[in-house]
């Protein structure tokens, strides 16, 4: 009885489907008692945190469940992936507790995750993909889905051995080899057509035809997940050949590029 009615259950309605269809990935930038305080102050929140060093009860690693998964979470603000966007409303939201990175005059030192959340991350992502059903592209991380603000998790996040357990997307290295076709893997590419496949794969993108600041920053962004060994955001063979075996291995249908306007936020 729901108030002053009851509520007949017909089971197996097949016209439902999960809410959640996206594994958003995060780092928090500050330590692990300000990554819990902002987390629970009411203007941004999670799904889960994971600490620094997480403590273990009967073996097992001890996680902060900060929003139930059933309800959303603030965590991805202003974002867009393929044709969805505000994806806080679609998605589970994971903050690991990590800096990001540190700058000394003109070099970034990016910082490692620990040992510990490595193997919680694993467990961890691999259960929700499963109980969801969450395709492989649309594991990603905050940078993928808001190229222009965000840049966590960054380049250490270790998306190449998640895959190799089945964890998200990740291009198989003989498609990559064929789509290079011989070219070194630091000659230029057009930009018109890069930006085009990388709206195809999912990222919002300017296309423009130029490498303009905002279309560097999904190159970046897109580096980070995919070749993290060189993220300066210049389109080359190599991330072509990358994004293009990604495209055939996973997007078998076109997704329309989006032509709403780079817009910012601080959330």
């Amino acid at each position: 009885m729901i108030g002053d009615y009851f509520a007949q259950v017909v089971p197996n309605n097949p016209g439902q489907d999960n809410r959640v269809k996206f594994l958003v990935m995060h780092y928090t930038a500050v330590d692990d008692e300000g990554s819990l305080k902002t987390l629970t102050s009411g203007n941004v929140s999670s799904h889960y945190l994971i600490p620094t060093k997480p403590n273990y009860v009967d073996g097992k690693p001890v996680v902060f469940a900060l929003v139930s998964e059933d309800k959303r979470a603030w965590h991805a603000g202003l974002s867009q992936w393929g044709n969805s966007a505000g994806l806080n409303d679609g998605s589970i939201g994971i903050e690991i507790v990590n800096y990001g990175y540190k700058d000394q005059g003109t070099l970034r030192e990016w910082l490692p995750y620990t040992a510990e959340q490595l193997s919680t991350i694993t467990m961890m992502m691999k259960d929700i993909i499963q109980r969801y059903g969450i395709e492989p592209q649309n594991v990603v991380g905050h940078s993928d889905i808001a190229p222009q603000r965000k840049v966590d998790p960054g380049p250490l996040f270790p998306w190449a051995e998640l895959a190799k357990q089945g964890i998200g997307a990740w291009p198989d290295d003989e498609t990559v080899t064929f789509y290079l076709a011989g070219r070194a893997a630091s000659e230029p590419v057009d930009i018109a057509n890069f930006q085009t496949l990388l709206a195809k794969y999912g990222y919002q993108t300017p296309t423009t035809g130029i490498l303009d600041p905002e279309t560097q920053k999904v190159v970046s962004a897109f580096q980070m997940h995919f070749r993290p060994s060189d993220i300066k955001g210049i389109p080359d063979a190599q991330s072509e050949a990358i994004l293009m075996a990604l495209i055939d291995k996973y997007r078998t249908k076109w997704i329309q590029p989006s032509t709403e306007p780079i817009k910012h936020s601080d959330n």
